[in-house]
C-alpha cells in the first residue's frame, strides 16, 4: 500500500483517479477547494459513494493558501490534478483565476514537496500545450505552441516540474491528457453538453463545421495511465495519453445520435479562439514505458456515457430513433 495525496479528487478524473487507488488498497488524501466553475454539488456527489471506504479521508482545501507541510506529511505519492480547467474561459478577466490554480498553487505544492521524499509527483497537463501541433500524431518532443490562457498555464506548469526535477532532485513525472470522456464528466464538457441535449431534444450548438478533429481517451485509459505514471513513469520525463484514434465532431455527433437514438437538432455557430483545429497523440512513448493501451474504441467509451446519463437524470429518448450505424464507420482505437 502507498500513501496518496490526489488534488483535484472530487473532480472528473480526480475522483476515478481516487477510486481506483482505493480499489487498489492504497490510502487516499483526496483535496479539493469545490471552485465556482460549475456547481460544487456534482462534484461533491462525485466524491460521496467513497466517504466510509476504508483508507479514504477528504479534506477541503485550496492549495494556493493551505497548509501544504500538513497535507503531505506522510505522503509517498502525489497527484497533482488540480486546476481551474477550460480553454474558452480562460481569456479575459478570468484569467487571474488560471495564474493562482494552474501556475501558483503547483508552485507551491512542488516547494513543499522538496522536504517530503516523495517517490513521484505526477503532474496532470493537457494536451492544450501543443496548440496547433506541427504534425500528426504528436510525440512529446513537439515543440509547445499553446494558443490559449489555458494552455500556456499548462506549459508553464510542466516547466515548474522539469525546473524542481533538475534543481531539486524532485521526481516529477508529466502527463499530457488528450480530451478525457466518460461518465462523470465535467458539464462544460463536449460530451456531456451533447448527450444530454440530445437526450432532453434540445439545440445542439456545434463551434466551427464538425470537421475538426480530436483524440479523445476514456477517463479509466486516462486513470491506468496516470497510475502507471507513477510506478514506472521515468523521472523528469513526460508522457503523451491518448485514446489512439482522430475522430471528427461530425462523426462525433452521428455516434450520439444512434446511442441516444434521437434525431439531433444542430446549429453550427463560428469556430472559438484557442480552439485547437485537430489533435492526435502519439503515445509510443506511455506504450512502452508505462504500458498504457486504450481499453475502449470511441463508441463503446460513449455508450457507457450515455448509459451513466440516462441513470442519474430522469431522461428518455424521444419516438425518433435514427439509422443505426454500421460497425463499418464507428472508429477504432488502436
Amino acid at each position: 500500500m502507498a500513501n496518496v495525496l490526489v488534488t483535484g479528487a472530487a473532480g472528473f478524473i480526480g475522483s476515478h483517479l481516487a477510486q481506483a487507488c482505493l480499489e487498489q488498497d492504497h490510502r487516499v488524501l483526496g483535496v479539493d477547494c469545490f471552485t465556482s466553475y460549475y456547481e460544487p454539488e456534482i462534484k461533491r456527489s462525485n466524491i460521496r459513494h467513497m466517504q466510509d471506504r476504508p483508507g479514504w479521508e477528504f479534506r477541503e482545501a485550496d492549495l494556493a493558501n493551505a497548509d501544504l507541510a500538513e497535507l503531505l506529511d506522510g505522503i509517498e505519492i502525489v497527484f497533482h490534478l488540480a486546476a481551474q480547467p477550460g480553454v474558452r474561459a480562460s481569456w479575459g478577466q478570468t484569467f487571474g483565476a488560471y495564474v493562482d490554480s494552474n501556475v501558483t498553487a503547483l508552485q507551491r505544492l512542488l516547494e513543499a514537496s522538496r522536504a517530503v521524499g516523495l517517490e513521484r509527483f505526477v503532474f496532470a497537463s493537457s494536451s492544450s500545450v501543443y496548440g496547433d501541433a506541427e504534425r500528426f500524431p504528436t510525440t512529446e518532443d513537439t515543440p509547445l505552441q499553446p494558443i490559449s490562457p489555458y494552455g500556456a498555464t499548462k506549459a508553464l506548469g510542466e516547466h515548474l516540474c522539469r525546473l524542481y526535477h533538475r534543481s531539486h532532485a524532485l521526481p516529477t513525472v508529466m502527463l499530457r491528457y488528450f480530451t478525457v470522456y466518460g461518465p462523470r464528466q465535467r458539464p462544460d464538457m463536449a460530451f456531456n453538453k451533447l448527450i444530454t441535449a440530445a437526450l432532453r431534444h434540445e439545440e445542439i450548438v456545434i463551434y466551427g463545421d464538425g470537421g475538426q478533429t480530436r483524440d479523445f481517451t476514456f477517463v479509466r485509459d486516462a486513470v491506468q495511465g496516470t497510475i502507471a505514471a507513477a510506478v514506472d513513469g521515468h523521472p523528469g520525463a513526460v508522457y503523451n495519453l491518448g485514446g489512439g484514434a482522430r475522430t471528427s465532431m461530425n462523426e462525433v455527433l452521428e455516434m450520439i445520435a444512434d446511442l441516444t437514438e434521437c434525431k439531433l437538432n444542430i446549429r453550427r455557430v463560428a469556430a472559438q479562439a484557442g480552439d485547437a483545429r485537430d489533435t492526435a497523440a502519439d503515445t509510443s512513448r506511455a506504450r512502452t514505458q508505462l504500458s498504457f493501451s486504450p481499453s475502449r474504441t470511441l463508441y463503446d467509451g460513449l455508450r457507457e456515457q450515455v448509459e451513466w446519463h440516462r441513470r442519474r437524470t430522469p431522461l428518455v429518448a424521444g419516438p425518433s430513433a435514427v439509422r443505426r450505424l454500421g460497425a463499418g464507420r464507428i472508429p477504432e482505437a488502436v
